[in-house]
């Protein structure tokens, strides 16, 4: 099984450094599942997929501050 975005594209963009990874993608995660609850019900994918998905595309930038 491969994992998409792959973890060392998602270091690329959080400077590479794992705890604003991490962070960047949890706040982001929770995000979506207070704003999007009810259409990912449907969805196979979950909301900290599609974090990961939107900082691998640039949609969201992790910072240092």
């Amino acid at each position: 099984m491969m994992i998409e975005p792959s973890i060392d594209k998602l270091l690329e963009k959080s400077f590479n450094n794992r705890y604003i990874l991490c962070t960047v993608i949890s706040k982001r995660a929770k995000e979506i599942e207070s704003i999007k609850r009810l259409e990912l019900i449907g969805q196979d994918k979950k909301a900290i997929t599609l974090a990961c998905e939107e900082i691998a595309e640039g949609k969201v930038k992790p910072s240092l501050n």
